[in-house]
């Protein structure tokens, strides 16, 4: 079978649908027999979506530690959450190479990425030089210029309304 080249795509913005559309690409290349490695960085692994991906036989996995949102950590747990997010970051993409992956997708990378707990340098590096028939998915707001450049697709989800403003809480099955 003749692969084609693996490409980058980038959903970023303010509004919903980033892991959403996330999850649809990797259900779609699933349903096509494509090998998928879906992994979760700053989520613990107890989104809704997380049971079905597994049904579907896609590899899923997110770091087990739980650090809390970036703005209430300590120094040290930042350093703590640095070295636990390059260490997922490493395992998956070697995982990639190694297992033959057609698809990885790396749901909240741009916050992981921006707050450098994974570390930049390591991840354009793979990103620049990653397998010629990997897809790649990125998801999380504001991407920085480098990946924007990098990037083959970048879908913007834009907020135009939302519950949440009128106090709405987030729903199970629906933002959970």
């Amino acid at each position: 079978m003749h692969h084609v080249k693996g490409c980058l795509h980038i959903y970023c913005g303010d509004g919903k649908g980033k892991t959403t559309a996330s999850v649809g690409l990797a259900v779609r290349a699933a349903g096509n027999q494509m090998k998928v490695l879906f992994c979760q960085c700053m989520k613990d692994g107890t989104s809704s979506e997380v049971e079905m991906l597994k049904k579907l036989g896609i590899t899923y996995c997110c770091c087990t530690k739980r650090f809390g949102f970036f703005w209430n950590m300590t120094d040290e747990q930042k350093k703590n959450a640095a070295y636990a997010y390059t260490e997922l970051f490493e395992e998956v993409t070697n995982r990639a190479e190694k297992e033959a992956y057609d698809l990885l997708v790396l749901d909240e990378f741009m916050s992981a990425y921006n707050h450098g707990l994974i570390e930049q340098k390591r991840a354009l590096d793979f990103l620049l030089h990653r397998p010629e028939r990997l897809e790649i998915v990125l998801t999380g707001r504001d991407p920085g210029e480098e990946l924007l450049k990098l990037a083959d697709y970048v879908t913007e989800m834009r907020k135009l309304k939302h519950p949440f403003d009128e106090g709405i809480p987030a729903r199970k099955g629906i933002e959970l």
